[in-house]
């Protein structure tokens, strides 16, 4: 009798550490957003006051992974100037663990028109539809650039 209660007891208990963890866990698409961070990293641009920049380039770089479309862009920027996002599709993006570089996976296309000399704060954001993330770019304007 002592052997099958023994057997019945640790039954019991191998199924308990199996099942018992899963009993409150969600399914894993569940609407499951991902973990992801906006990792533009507070860019600066310098520009000639009296040309601007009509063609040129910053980052909306994503970092983690996501399951939902990413869309990016920027705003607030100087008068005339424009800028053009993008959508990144569901997916990963991580550091080298070699090196700690991150891949750029969004690329902002800026058309800076001239302004006067003096700083100009732009913000870039990134959102999928459920958390909007946002950085700062730094536009300098002034001679010598």
């Amino acid at each position: 009798m002592k052997k099958s209660v023994r057997r019945a007891g640790l039954s019991v208990g191998l199924v308990s550490a199996v099942v018992l963890p899963l009993v409150g866990a969600a399914p894993a698409s569940a609407g499951s957003a991902g973990s992801w961070n906006l990792a533009a990293e507070g860019q600066r641009i310098c520009v000639d006051p009296d040309r601007g920049w009509p063609r040129t380039y910053a980052f909306a770089t994503v970092e983690g992974t996501w399951d939902t479309p990413i869309e990016y862009g920027i705003r607030e920027l100087p008068p005339g100037s424009s800028g053009v996002g993008g959508t990144l599709e569901p997916g990963t993006n991580e550091r080298d663990p070699d090196d700690g570089g991150l891949p750029v996976n969004g690329w902002l296309d800026l058309r800076i028109a001239p302004a006067p000399a003096g700083e100009y704060t732009a913000e870039v954001w990134a959102s999928d539809g459920r958390e909007t993330q946002t950085d700062s770019l730094l536009l300098v304007f002034r001679e010598g650039c």
